[in-house]
């Protein structure tokens, strides 16, 4: 994959790239306008359809890792967790001060190590998503599994106004991380109506007979 294709200049990177992008039929390099577009591309070695996702980052160049530098005037600030780090930043987390070593940029924010592992595992920092809530999947489940195990269809008196209210209440939500349409909620929202519909008819002819 020549680096003027991808705009790559690092010969690592571009080693890197070359053998993870490839076609998986003939193993040609695959070129730019195979890559992220709506519709299939042929390969330009063996002409088979492709249809290639790739994430922005993984052409991204990755900046340079810093150390840190040593502290030299006593009484200069040092880093909470090196001693003998200079400090050039609080934690935007717990403002403790820390080392360019230390330093963990998210979002223009900067957090320490701690912090980061905190807000990753217990939530505390909104812009550090590590997972998604698929709603559609639960509202498609609820609308579905109901009808297909038959000795539970009675269920669905109380699982189509959840289905249908999740579908409704979550379609502006953000969906997973993988790109998926919003097809599960079309279906659900679909079921989950003619249940109700069913339900309701049901119950107007069960309150009119015993009104006949």
């Amino acid at each position: 994959m020549a680096a003027s294709v991808l705009g790559l200049n690092s010969p690592n990177v571009r080693t890197e790239r070359r053998s993870a992008l490839v076609c998986p039929k003939c193993g040609a390099p695959l070129i730019e306008r195979a890559l992220n577009q709506p519709d299939l591309a042929p390969c330009h070695g063996c002409q088979n359809l492709l249809r290639v996702e790739v994430f922005p980052a993984l052409f991204r160049r990755a900046r340079p890792a810093e150390t840190g530098e040593i502290v030299l005037v006593d009484g200069e600030s040092t880093c909470f967790y090196h001693a003998a780090k200079k400090a050039v930043l609080p934690c935007q987390g717990c403002g403790r001060f820390m080392c360019a070593l230390c330093d963990c940029e998210l979002n223009g924010e900067h957090f320490c190590p701690v912090c980061l592992e905190t807000g990753k595992t217990k939530g505390k920092i909104k812009n550090l998503e590590n997972h998604r809530t698929l709603y559609d999947s639960i509202a498609l489940t609820l609308a579905v599994v109901p009808v297909v195990l038959f000795f539970f269809w009675f269920f669905t008196i109380i699982t189509a106004p959840m289905a249908f209210f999740i579908a409704i209440r979550y379609w502006n939500a953000p969906r997973s991380v993988v790109h998926r349409t919003k097809t599960r909620y079309v279906l659900a929202i679909t079921f989950s109506s003619l249940q109700i519909l069913g339900w309701a008819i049901a119950i107007y002819l069960l309150v009119a007979n015993l009104h006949g």
